[in-house]
C-alpha cells in the first residue's frame, strides 16, 4: 500500500466504501466491482486500496475471526502477524509474570499488542515502516493505554515498560529471509536487549537451536497440529527449570510438554501394537524422547521421529495409530497386499525415505471399499512399509 492509498483509505469516505464492499473471495469478480466502483466517482487510488483491504481481511479471518472485519492489514504484516488465540497466551503469560506494561518493538500491524491492551497492559508499539504504524494505530485505537510510535524497534525503545516483545520482520517484498543477521532487527541485537529486561522473542519454528542463547525459555507452539511459532522468553518471562516446551493449542483446549532442555531420545526398541506420531511442536523442541518416556515407549529408529508402544499411548501430545502389519517396501507387492484387503482409500504418511505419497498412491491403483493409513519409514535401519489405522482419543 502506498502513503497516497492509505490516505484515501483513511477518510470517513475510504473507511465507509470498505464496510460497504465487505469482504472479498479469492473467486470473486473483482473487474465487475471495479467498475462499479469506478462508476460510482471513486477515484483509483481509494478502489484499489479498498479492493486491497477487502480481500486482506477476507484472509485474516484465520487468524482473526470476526477482529478482523475492523482491522486494517499489509500483506507482509498479515503473513507475520499473530493468530489471536495465540497473542493471547503471550499476553496472559506477561500478565501472570506482573507486567504491566510492555513496548512490543517491531508490531507490524498491531496483532499482539491487541492482545496486550485487551488485557489491560499499558503498550508503547514501534514500528519502522510509515504506513504499516499507520495501520497499527488505526487497529489499536480503541485501547486508550496503548500508542504507536514510528520510528526504529531498537533506538525508540522505551525506559518506563516492564517488558519487551520483539517480531523481528523476517519477510519484506512478499521475500522471506532466512539470515538472521539480514532481519529487522537483527536476531543477535534482539537477543542482546532481551538478555537485559524481561522479553518475549517470537521467532520462525524453524530456528536453528545453536542461535538459542543460554538461560532461555524456548516454546514452540502448534495451532491444530500446525507448528505456527517459537517464542524466546527471558527473565522473568521464563519459567524456573523450563528450558524446552511444546505448547498445543487447539479446540480441545491446551496441552504443554515441558523439560529442562532438549530431552535425550528413548533407546529404539521392536514394533509394537501401537505408532504414535508425535506433533510438531514436540519434535521442533526436541521432546521426543521425553514423551516416549511418558507413554511407556521406545523408539522405532535412532533418526527417526516415531514412537512405538505396546499399550495405547493415550496423549495429545501426537496421534497414535493401531498396527495392523508390516508389509513388504515393495511397490508390486504393496500394490498386491492392498488390493487383496480392499483398501480404496490409503492416507501415505512418509519419514526418512524418499518417497513422493501421491505419486505412489497414483501408481498403486487402489480399489475397495476400506480405508487405513500406510506409514512408509526406516526399523532399526531397514525400510519398512506398515499399515496402521488412526486412533481417535
Amino acid at each position: 500500500m502506498t502513503p497516497e492509498e492509505l490516505r484515501a483509505l483513511l477518510t470517513p469516505e475510504g473507511l465507509r466504501l470498505l464496510d460497504e464492499v465487505g469482504g472479498i473471495s479469492a473467486d470473486a469478480d473483482v473487474v465487475r466491482i471495479v467498475s462499479r466502483l469506478r462508476a460510482a466517482g471513486h477515484p483509483p487510488e481509494l478502489v484499489s486500496a479498498v479492493l486491497t483491504q477487502a480481500r486482506l481481511r477476507t484472509r485474516a479471518r484465520a487468524r482473526f475471526g470476526e477482529f478482523a472485519d475492523r482491522m486494517l492489514f499489509t500483506p507482509d504484516g498479515l503473513e507475520q502477524a499473530t493468530r489471536l488465540p495465540v497473542a493471547a497466551v503471550h499476553a496472559g503469560r506477561l500478565a501472570r509474570a506482573g507486567m504491566t506494561s510492555v513496548a512490543d518493538l517491531g508490531c507490524g500491524i498491531g496483532a499482539d499488542a491487541l492482545a496486550f491492551a485487551g488485557l489491560g497492559l499499558r503498550v508503547v508499539a514501534v514500528e519502522r515502516d510509515e504506513v504499516t504504524a499507520a495501520l497499527a494505530s488505526y487497529n489499536l485505537a480503541p485501547f486508550p493505554q496503548a500508542r504507536v510510535v514510528h520510528g526504529d524497534a531498537l533506538e525508540e525503545e522505551p525506559g518506563e515498560v516492564d517488558a519487551l516483545w520483539f517480531d523481528p520482520a523476517r519477510r519484506g517484498g512478499g521475500k522471506r529471509s532466512l539470515d538472521p543477521a539480514d532481519w529487522s532487527p537483527a536476531l543477535d541485537a534482539v537477543f542482546a536487549r532481551a538478555a537485559e529486561r524481561p522479553s518475549g522473542v517470537k521467532l520462525g519454528p524453524g530456528l536453528d537451536h545453536e542461535l538459542l542463547p543460554e538461560g532461555v525459555e524456548a516454546q514452540w507452539v502448534s495451532v491444530d497440529r500446525e507448528v505456527v511459532e517459537l517464542v524466546v522468553w527471558s527473565g522473568a518471562l521464563a519459567r524456573n527449570g523450563v528450558g524446552r516446551s511444546a505448547l498445543l493449542l487447539g479446540a480441545g483446549g491446551a496441552a504443554e510438554l515441558t523439560a529442562a532442555g532438549p530431552a535425550p531420545d528413548a533407546e529404539p526398541g521392536p514394533l509394537g501394537e501401537y505408532l504414535l506420531e508425535p506433533d510438531g511442536a514436540v519434535i521442533r523442541a526436541r521432546l521426543i524422547g521425553e514423551l516416549a518416556r511418558r507413554v511407556d515407549g521406545r523408539m522405532i529408529d535412532p533418526t527417526i521421529a516415531w514412537i512405538t508402544s505396546d499399550a495405547s499411548p493415550a496423549t495429545p501430545f501426537g496421534q497414535a495409530f493401531r498396527v495392523r502389519e508390516v508389509l513388504p517396501f515393495d511397490e508390486r507387492k504393496l500394490k498386491s497386499a492392498l488390493r487383496e484387503r480392499g483398501i480404496g482409500t490409503l492416507e501415505i504418511k512418509k519419514r526418512g525415505v524418499d518417497v513422493d505419497p501421491a505419486s505412489l498412491r497414483a501408481r498403486l491403483g487402489l480399489r475397495g471399499s476400506q480405508s487405513a493409513t500406510l506409514v512408509l519409514t526406516r526399523i532399526a535401519g531397514s525400510r519398512s512399509a506398515i499399515l496402521v489405522d488412526r486412533v481417535q482419543l
